[in-house]
């Protein structure tokens, strides 16, 4: 980063207003805490093992802890880049209404809380993916990947990745294939995800030299990469029904939204590579956030099913 970033940087923070509560509650990046708390709770959920119900909600509290944590830490590692983007410039740590001090104070203590109260609640091996997330989140992604390379997100995505099989571990004390099918799901779904919004976003990641794909690589590969991805991301999908965890309820559920999501990558790709291609983009990326959202809740729902129909 150029010394006028860190010198706009360097003059939001000294300006700096006072902290309010939801200030503290941004540095977690609830939006994105969110999601990770609801695919974490339905690994806990449709898990073999029943866990009870308060070891449950505290095993989902440890996850949504440990999200917080690592969000708090990237925020404060990438508040020079947050100044220099428009979605972004006005965090707690860019506009100045909380030291970066405090948000990795904040962070540090959280994810030891976390894990601790993992391991406690829970047993060992939810508490160590648990770690191995935030760490990976912190150390990989955000240190070593997102400003190095086009595939920060490709390899930095599978700290978001962890939570659904954190659930699952939570309950059964040990990470299986249907665990590790669940890694994989959000895993596949997290690049074209991200990329969908890079596109439109890109003079954002470019004024702020962060090598996202349509930056390095342009955006006909961008979208190139965004039809593989869905591609393979479909069977991945069926998965949990192929090894026999859930019915042919979210089978159907998965097959259908995945078409869909490929579809829109062919709409995407089919674009031209200029600004005409930013709508396209956009509905991508929404549709990606109900596709998730969607695939994740048809899991416990063919469970239901299941038991109701027999």
């Amino acid at each position: 980063m150029t010394d006028t970033a860190h010198t706009f940087t360097g003059s939001i923070e000294g300006a700096a207003t006072p902290a309010r509560v939801r200030d503290y509650i941004d540095l977690l990046k609830p939006r994105v805490m969110s999601l990770v708390v609801f695919t974490g709770w339905i690994g806990v959920l449709i898990a073999p093992v029943h866990l009870h119900p308060f070891k449950a909600a505290l095993a989902v509290l440890a996850i949504a802890l440990g999200s917080g944590a690592a969000g708090a830490i990237n925020m404060w590692y990438e508040r020079d880049l947050d100044a220099l983007m428009a979605r972004t410039r006005n965090r707690p740590l860019p506009a100045g209404r909380v030291a970066p001090d405090d948000a990795l104070g904040l962070g540090v203590l959280l994810s030891m809380f976390s894990v601790l109260l993992m391991a406690v609640s829970t047993n060992l091996v939810a508490a160590a993916l648990l770690t191995a997330a935030i760490l990976f989140y912190v150390f990989v992604y955000t240190i070593w990947l997102k400003r190095r390379t086009p595939q920060n997100i490709v390899i930095g995505g599978a700290a978001g990745a962890f939570p659904p099989m954190i659930g699952w571990a939570a309950a059964t004390g040990d990470v299986s294939a249907v665990g590790i099918a669940l890694f994989l799901l959000v895993f596949l779904w997290t690049p074209p995800h991200f990329w969908a919004l890079a596109l439109y976003r890109s003079e954002d990641y470019r004024r702020a030299g962060v090598p996202m794909l349509p930056v390095v690589a342009g955006p006909r590969e961008t979208k190139r990469q965004m039809v593989i991805y869905t591609l393979l991301l479909l069977p991945v999908a069926l998965a949990p029904t192929l090894l026999g965890a859930v019915g042919w309820v979210y089978g159907v559920v998965a097959l259908a939204l995945s078409l869909g999501f490929i579809g829109h990558a062919i709409a995407v790709w089919r674009t031209a590579d200029d600004e005409t291609a930013f709508g396209a983009a956009r509905r991508m990326f929404r549709y990606s956030l109900i596709y998730l959202a969607a695939v994740f809740a048809a899991l416990p729902v063919d469970l239901v099913v299941s038991r109701i129909a027999g």
